[in-house]
């Protein structure tokens, strides 16, 4: 045996059905494509979404208000949960925040709210606090830091 002697297996190989070629072909006259309308045609394609005429579902469904696409997710940290994961002294970055699983994304920008008391001083570091967040910080002895946006960072 040698490379002269190779074919492929029985049946592996068939020729093309040769559709609208007469009706010798099996698949002359309407080529498989029915009788009539818009499929029939050449050329045809259906927009995303077409129900064959029925009104899309897209359309059927009320649309109310305003979303924003270029609104800002924030990653959302509360205090309790902060005073439950770290120690005193502790400086808390949104690495941190990543490593002990307080947040899911590390793209997302962080802000902290204020469930919750805190009787720890940490050094919390985001994107955001709400305002009741940072006075509770501050009054058990904390520091918080602004860090930039990160619009920057996505762009």
């Amino acid at each position: 045996m040698d490379l002269s002697n190779l074919k492929p297996a029985e049946g592996s190989k068939h020729s093309k059905k040769r559709i609208g070629r007469g009706q010798g072909s099996g698949q002359g006259v309407q080529a498989g494509r029915g009788h009539k309308g818009a499929k029939s045609r050449s050329g045809f394609k259906f927009k995303r979404g077409f129900e064959g005429g029925q009104m899309p579902l897209h359309r059927r469904i009320p649309k109310r208000g305003f979303h924003n696409p270029f609104r800002t997710e924030y990653a959302v940290v509360n205090l309790d949960a902060l005073a439950a994961r770290f120690d005193n002294g502790t400086v808390v970055t949104p690495e941190l925040l990543l490593e002990h699983r307080l947040i899911q994304n590390s793209r997302q920008p962080v802000k902290v709210l204020a469930r919750g008391d805190i009787s720890k001083s940490l050094t919390v570091h985001a994107h955001k606090f709400s305002g009741k967040a940072a006075e509770k910080i501050a009054a058990a002895g904390g520091a918080t830091q602004v860090l930039a946006a990160a619009k920057a960072e996505e762009q």
